[in-house]
């Protein structure tokens, strides 16, 4: 990863690291995806890497993002 970049997020599930790529870039927030995933078989991880001067904005989002996702009973 180029200089400037910093990874913000680790995913193991395609859809949601995309989605959660295009929450921050609909907030304004630059966002890389980097899919270290074994193209056949589908396991390994995926990484979110936002600027530098993002980090924090980008963190905020995620954070709202994952806490959203409680189950309700």
């Amino acid at each position: 990863m180029e200089k400037g970049w910093v990874k913000v997020a680790t995913y193991t599930n395609e859809l949601t690291s995309e989605m959660m790529k295009l929450l921050l870039e609909e907030q304004g927030i630059p966002a890389v995806l980097l899919n270290k995933q074994d193209s056949s078989l589908k396991f390994g991880r995926i990484e979110l890497f936002v600027r530098e001067e993002d980090v924090v904005e980008a963190g905020t989002y995620i954070h709202a993002e994952n806490s959203e996702e409680v189950d309700e009973d």
